[in-house]
């Protein structure tokens, strides 16, 4: 909202052109124009596609049977997410990277790097918690 409130005062108060508050801001001349079109009062958002059936739809339960005996081995024999997409591709695989790396991400957010842990609190009774001779 910030950088939108600057790009309209930058065209219409100080009537600078869009190459210019383009250098100024950073932004592309696509956008700067697009949020000059909208509505005044409207924040500009991002909107993914989401697709249902993308090419890793195949491939998601290698991936998740990979990702979940990665959990079980120690933090550096872990396979990272390139050498997952290697494997995938070696699979037959013809997607992109940027799936593979959307679909762990996700996988983990959801609960899926905290499976088999246990949580044990650490709160302890006056005295339980101390060694004393």
């Amino acid at each position: 909202m910030k950088e939108l409130g600057i790009i309209r005062r930058l065209f219409y108060r100080d009537h600078l052109s869009l190459s210019e508050i383009e250098r100024r801001t950073g932004l592309t001349c696509k956008t700067i124009r697009g949020w000059l079109k909208e509505t005044e009062g409207t924040v500009p958002t991002y909107r993914r596609q989401r697709i249902a059936d993308s090419k890793l739809t195949p491939f998601a339960e290698l991936l998740t049977k990979a990702l979940e005996t990665d959990l079980h081995r120690p933090k550096r024999e872990r396979r990272s997410a390139l050498k997952l997409f290697a494997e995938l591709k070696a699979a037959g695989y013809t997607g992109s990277y940027s799936r593979v790396t959307d679909y762990i991400r996700q996988w983990r957010v959801q609960g899926g790097a905290t499976r088999g842990r246990a949580f044990v609190p650490l709160q302890f009774e006056l005295g339980e918690a101390f060694q004393f001779d």
